[in-house]
């Protein structure tokens, strides 16, 4: 029998055994079309762990990405998965077509709320960065801003 689960957990079942997913909301409030990509991670690690993969091949965070988490970073909540130091980054990272040029760029969450409130949907890419050993992945993606539909035209009074 398991122990009763908390609220916020969900269970969910991995090759044989379970395991516990934390829910949360991030950064930014009014995020829409999630995607984790936990399960990508710890496979990614499950492979370093088991020699198929080298910590080089985990560990080779581009210098524009690891000057992207030096300024624009956000602390991660867990330590670095690699080396465990606890220096690891989130960075966010925009992409659509109503950004215009800020479209590709990193930005804080406190950016990140100013683009939601006035620009129409846009992409968020969320990548953990260690700044010690390099090592780096996608974690989440999502959705912000108004919803696209939500944009009136004159036609529709």
């Amino acid at each position: 029998m398991h122990p009763p689960v908390e609220q916020d957990r969900k269970r969910v079942p991995f090759e044989g055994q379970t395991v516990r997913l934390r829910v949360k909301s991030g950064p930014v409030s009014g995020q829409r079309d999630v995607i984790d990509y936990g399960l990508q991670r710890r496979a990614l690690l499950g492979d370093v762990a088991a020699g198929r993969r080298t910590q080089a091949e985990a560990c080779d965070a581009h210098p524009h990405l690891l000057l992207a988490a030096k300024h624009y970073g956000t602390p991660g909540p867990v330590a670095c998965p690699v080396c465990a130091r606890h220096r690891q980054q989130h960075v966010h990272y925009v992409f659509g077509a109503a950004l215009g040029k800020t479209s590709g760029q990193a930005k804080s969450p406190a950016e990140l709320s100013q683009l939601a409130a006035t620009h129409t949907e846009f992409d968020v890419y969320v990548v953990e960065v260690c700044p010690d050993c390099g090592w780096n992945h996608l974690i989440r993606s999502f959705v912000l801003g108004r919803p696209a539909d939500s944009a009136l035209t004159a036609a529709d009074g």
